[in-house]
């Protein structure tokens, strides 16, 4: 529940390419300025020894007070689970995504069915910044939050030792459901790589979750039970 203040990138080339650094900083300030924060610094070196193509990471700085931390440490058994949508995969499970293309007929730049944009334009689309998360914070009583990232739904795990029954998931992009199909992955797997179209969940008591949804966009999607994961029909 940290409020972003300051970001620094470091940039690694393996050889000094102007047109692609400068869409890269294009990036960086877009997200700097979604997430109402600065710029502060950053480091670019030219490593052909070390790297091939480039390597990208930053670090953010935030500030929040120690007792409004949310560590899921009130998660209660009943509470009720919430899901915001994500843009896309989020830029996890592209280990498999790229595998499932490449070892199909499809290119990057074919049209992906149903969309009116390319497969790898859909693949590249932007990771959500969850700026809103900080309002849900200060309005509602949250006792938890979860990025799903990579191992999809199974991140859940980390936030509480009790247990999440989802019986309303949110409905997958269009993407995910092109790579499952190309794919031929079964259900569990795709629920274990991917974020299918959830890439925020949040836990609040039942005299929240009307607020809480209306500020992040969320759906009611689970609650909290003893133990254990479970998607639909799905253990996880």
């Amino acid at each position: 529940g940290a409020e972003p203040i300051a970001f620094v990138d470091y940039l690694a080339l393996e050889k000094v390419d102007p047109a692609m650094s400068e869409q890269i900083a294009i990036g960086l300030e877009r997200g700097a300025e979604i997430s109402n924060m600065s710029i502060v610094g950053g480091e670019t070196a030219s490593l052909p020894e070390i790297i091939r193509g480039f390597d990208l990471a930053g670090t953010c700085i935030g500030v929040v007070d120690k007792e409004h931390v949310v560590t899921g440490e009130k998660i209660q058994v009943g509470d009720v689970v919430l899901g915001v949508p994500s843009s896309g995969l989020h830029s996890n499970g592209y280990t498999l995504a790229r595998r499932i293309v490449e070892q199909s007929s499809y290119t990057y730049f074919d049209q992906m069915p149903g969309s009116s944009r390319s497969i790898g334009e859909e693949l590249l689309e932007p990771t959500r910044i969850y700026r809103e998360a900080l309002e849900a914070i200060r309005e509602c009583e949250v006792h938890g939050l979860a990025h799903i990232t990579g191992s999809g739904l199974l991140k859940l795990h980390r936030i509480t030792r009790f247990g999440f029954e989802i019986t309303d998931p949110l409905e997958p992009q269009p993407v995910f459901r092109f790579l499952q199909e190309l794919g031929g992955v079964e259900d569990r797997e795709m629920y274990r790589t991917f974020n299918m179209g959830m890439g925020l969940v949040a836990v609040v008591p039942e005299d929240d979750v009307k607020r809480a949804c209306q500020i992040l966009g969320a759906k009611e999607i689970g609650s909290i039970v003893e133990s254990g994961l479970k998607s639909g029909s799905l253990v996880l």
